[in-house]
């Protein structure tokens, strides 16, 4: 289906926000918007949303599966907008949300979807999940000048440290159970990145209630969400492998001539599996799942 704009998603779709888990696809530009849609469909979304320009097109075949949005997503802003509208008419639904040429992974995705996944994280009394953003890229950039490759992508395989995230309502202490997290192409060119964007965690998968307010560092309003565990154990965390980070120090005129190569000693090729995240360490399978 196709709207006009958010609000009329939000009057002609809603019946379509009544049960998750649903994905909300954030199309900042035209690369790998259908394979990025795809995926999330095949991991087991109930609804996927496509936010995009009413000037990208799409597919015949994800016309008929993807709920396309004309959006504007040139403002600043524009995404915590749309994801704070969609919590206020989804009350208790699970929701995810990330940006095109991204893709969602988690412990043993390959055999379990996402379902089944938020029914476990679910039963051990959570209401958010914590996902570390991977920076993706092309090995060669003369070929892929956009710096994605599906078929030769690559990570960092290590690189990755968290700091204590400071409480300026208690002194600056620290804040429990929450970390900063940081590593790849943001931290290796951390000169053209704005420190308030080089964190690489996101609270990408929650549920929805109504008052919560997502934040322009992709953290929440209500402190809780923002743990990667709760009191008592190790819970699950996910990752979404990004070529978002890429593509814009390629794009940025103002980065785009100082980079040749984002491949270094620690590149290691991605392999589009669950187990090599885990075995990198860059998510949690918690205690049980």
């Amino acid at each position: 289906m196709q709207y006009s704009g958010l609000n009329d998603f939000l009057s002609r779709g809603a019946a379509f926000l009544a049960r998750g888990p649903v994905a909300l696809v954030f199309a900042e530009d035209d690369v790998e918007i259908d394979t990025t849609l795809r995926h999330h469909q095949q991991g087991g979304f109930t609804t996927v949303v496509a936010f995009m320009p009413a000037v990208f097109d799409l597919p015949p075949d994800l016309r008929d599966t993807v709920h396309r949005v004309d959006h504007d997503l040139s403002t600043q802003g524009a995404a915590e907008t749309v994801v704070n509208a969609v919590i206020d008419a989804a009350p208790g639904v699970w929701l995810y949300y990330c940006f095109n040429a991204e893709y969602l992974f988690h412990p043993f995705c390959e055999t379990r979807v996402i379902g089944e996944m938020l029914a476990f994280h679910a039963e051990e009394r959570r209401d958010a999940m914590l996902c570390y953003v991977i920076d993706l890229y092309a090995d060669d950039l003369k070929a892929h000048p956009n710096a994605v490759s599906l078929d030769k992508a690559f990570l960092d395989r290590s690189g990755y440290y968290a700091l204590a995230r400071a409480d300026a309502a208690n002194h600056g202490h620290p804040k429990e159970r929450q970390l900063d997290f940081f590593g790849g192409l943001r931290w290796r060119y951390e000169e053209h990145v704005p420190q308030e964007r080089r964190k690489i965690d996101r609270i990408a998968l929650f549920r929805a209630k109504r008052g919560l307010r997502l934040r322009a560092d992709h953290t929440f309003d209500y402190e809780e969400y923002n743990t990667y565990a709760c009191p008592w154990h190790n819970n699950l965390t996910g990752a979404i492998v990004s070529f978002r980070t890429a593509k814009a120090l390629k794009r940025n005129p103002g980065s785009t001539f100082d980079i040749n190569s984002f491949h270094w000693h620690n590149s290691a090729l991605f392999e589009w599996n669950s187990r090599q995240l885990l075995d990198l360490g860059l998510m949690e399978p918690g205690q049980w799942f």
